[in-house]
C-alpha cells in the first residue's frame, strides 16, 4: 500500500491510498491540539527526561473530519519489532473505513498501549516507540503505569457523586417537620392531586405538598405511592423517611427493560454509532416528502443496450438526477449552520450502498460533466473499496445529493432520511407493470416506478422539488441524453 506522509494526527489523510503516516509527541510540527496540548505539558513537566529517553507516543490519529475514536482492527507490528520510516504498523477502524497508518520514524515498537479490538478517542496514545533497547522496558513501565492510572479517576469521580448527595435531602429537609406539626389544618391539593389519591388510595394528610404554599401535587401523590412519574419530580427526595429515597433509583433503571432469555447484547461497531450519530442530527432538520411516479419503458430499454458495456440501473439513475440537478442548483445546495446556505459548485451524487455491518454512500464525483460509461467504471470501483472498506475520506463525505435504491430488492415505495449537511436524498423504488387510461380513456400496461424526495424545507420549497421531478422524469422517460 502506498506511503503518506501525512500526520497520524491529521484530520483528513492526503494520501491516495488508505494510508496515514503518524508522528509523536517529540515532533517539533504536530497539526493538532491533541499532540500541541500534550507536548505542552511534557515542557513543563518532564521533557528532559523525554528527550533523553526518546521515547514517543503513538497517538490515535484523526482520519476523517466526524471521527471521535478509532478501534485497533489489528497491530501488523509486535512488540519488540523494529521499525523503519513508511512501514505500516497497525490498522484502525474509523467511522467508514479501516486504514494502515505508517511511522514517521525508526525505532522499536516498545509496548501497545491499546490492543487490538479496543477503542481508543483521537489523540490519545495507542503504543510507545523506543529509540533503543535500553528504553524498552522503560516504555513498558510507562505503558503499565498509565494503564494503571486509568481506573484510579473512577473512585475519586464517585466520591464527589457520593458527597452532594447528602446536603441534598438536608436541604429539602427542614420544609417537611413544620407540615406534620400543621395537622389540624385542611391539607391544600390541587384536583388531580386528589383524583389520584383517591385511585392509589393513598392517605392525602399524610403527603408532603411540594407545590406552592404546601399544596399537594399530582407528583407528590405517585411518589408516596411508588409511582414512577414521566417527569421529573422533586418531590420525592421530599416525601417522608419512607421507602422514597429507595424508589429513586428504581426509576432510573425503569426505561431499560430486562432482555429475554436467551438474547443476545449486541454493541455498535464504529461505522453503525456513526450512523446512529447521523441519523440522530437530521432530527432537527425541518423536512418534507414528495412523490412522483415515473414510466420507465424507455430506460429499460436502454439499460437492456448499455448493460452488456457494463453500465449499471444505478449508473444510469446517478446520471439522470446529475442533470437534472445541473437545472435545479437548490436542490444542490446544502444548509449547515441554520442561519446560510450554499450553493454548491460540485455535483457530487452519494449512493447508498449495504455492507457487512453497516451502511455507507460512497460519492460519484461530478457525475454530471462524466460520460455514462465512465461514471459506471468509477462506480464500480468505489463499490469494491467501499465492501473491503478502503474507501478515502472524500470518496464517501463530499456528497452533496444522496441517491439510495431499493427497487432491486422488489421495494416499491419508502422513504429516505435526510443526511446532515445534504439538502435532498432520491429514494427509488422498483418498476412494475402498470395499468394506465390515456386521455381517450383507452388503457395500456407500461413499467412505471415511484420516486420519493426527501428535502430540507430551510432551502427547497415545494415548487422547487416538483420542477426538479419534472425534469428528472423527462430525462427518465427520453433517456438518449444520457449516453452523449
Amino acid at each position: 500500500m502506498a506511503s503518506a506522509s501525512s500526520s497520524l494526527l491529521s484530520k483528513v489523510p492526503t494520501s491516495s491510498a488508505n494510508t496515514i503516516s503518524f508522528s509523536a509527541s517529540l515532533s517539533p510540527a504536530l497539526p493538532l491540539f491533541p499532540s500541541q496540548f500534550h507536548l505542552r505539558r511534557h515542557r513543563r513537566t518532564g521533557n528532559a527526561l523525554r528527550v533523553q529517553s526518546k521515547i514517543r507516543e503513538i497517538f490515535m490519529p484523526a482520519l476523517s473530519s466526524t471521527m471521535t475514536e478509532g478501534k485497533i482492527v489489528s497491530w501488523i507490528k509486535s512488540e519488540g519489532d523494529l521499525l523503519s520510516k513508511g512501514e505500516s504498523v497497525v490498522v484502525v477502524e474509523s467511522d467508514k473505513a479501516d486504514m494502515d497508518v505508517e511511522t514517521f520514524y525508526d525505532g522499536i515498537l516498545a509496548a501497545i498501549v491499546v490492543p487490538e479490538g479496543e477503542s481508543a478517542p483521537v489523540g490519545a496514545p495507542i503504543g510507545l516507540l523506543a529509540e533503543t533497547e535500553e528504553e524498552i522496558a522503560e516504555a513498558k513501565a510507562k505503558a503499565a503505569s498509565a494503564g494503571g492510572s486509568s481506573p484510579a479517576p473512577a473512585p475519586a469521580a464517585a466520591a464527589p457523586a457520593v458527597s452532594p448527595s447528602p446536603p441534598a435531602p438536608a436541604a429539602s429537609a427542614p420544609p417537611p417537620p413544620p407540615r406534620p406539626a400543621d395537622g389540624p389544618r385542611k391539607t391544600v391539593a390541587t384536583p388531580s392531586a386528589k383524583k389520584l389519591a383517591k385511585q392509589h388510595k393513598v392517605d392525602i394528610s399524610k403527603v408532603v405538598g411540594t407545590g406552592p404554599f404546601g399544596r399537594v401535587t399530582p407528583g407528590d401523590i405517585e411518589a408516596a405511592a411508588g409511582i414512577v412519574s414521566t417527569k421529573p419530580n422533586v418531590a420525592a427526595p421530599a416525601v417522608a423517611a419512607q421507602s422514597a429515597p429507595v424508589a429513586a433509583p428504581k426509576v432510573a433503571s425503569a426505561p431499560s427493560t430486562p432482555a429475554l432469555p436467551g438474547s443476545t447484547v449486541v454493541p455498535f461497531t464504529t461505522m453503525q454509532s456513526a450512523v446512529s450519530k447521523n441519523m440522530l442530527e437530521s432530527l432537527s432538520v425541518p423536512s418534507f416528502r414528495v412523490g412522483y411516479p415515473i414510466t420507465t419503458d424507455a430506460l429499460d430499454a436502454l439499460y437492456e443496450k448499455v448493460k452488456p458495456k457494463g453500465v449499471t440501473m444505478t449508473a444510469l439513475l446517478a446520471k439522470a438526477a446529475a442533470m437534472a440537478l445541473a437545472q435545479h442548483p437548490v436542490v444542490n445546495a446544502s444548509c449547515k449552520d441554520g442561519k446560510s446556505f450554499t450553493y454548491n459548485s460540485n455535483i457530487n451524487i452519494a449512493v447508498a450502498v449495504a455492507i457487512n455491518g453497516g451502511l455507507i454512500t460512497p460519492v460519484l464525483q461530478d457525475a454530471d460533466k462524466l460520460d455514462l460509461y465512465l461514471l459506471s467504471q468509477k462506480w464500480k470501483e468505489l463499490v469494491e473499496k467501499a465492501r473491503a472498506k478502503q474507501l478515502q475520506p472524500n470518496e464517501y463525505n463530499s456528497g452533496t445529493f444522496t441517491l439510495s435504491n431499493l427497487g432491486m430488492f422488489g421495494v416499491d415505495r419508502f422513504d429516505a432520511i435526510l443526511p446532515p449537511g445534504q439538502g435532498a436524498i432520491m429514494a427509488v423504488g422498483a418498476s412494475k407493470p402498470t395499468v394506465i387510461a390515456d386521455k381517450d380513456g383507452f388503457f395500456s400496461v407500461k413499467n412505471k416506478m415511484l420516486v420519493n424526495v426527501t428535502a430540507d424545507h430551510r432551502i427547497v420549497y415545494g415548487a422547487d422539488l416538483a420542477a426538479f421531478l419534472q425534469t428528472f422524469s423527462k430525462i427518465i422517460e427520453n433517456p438518449e441524453s444520457l449516453t452523449m
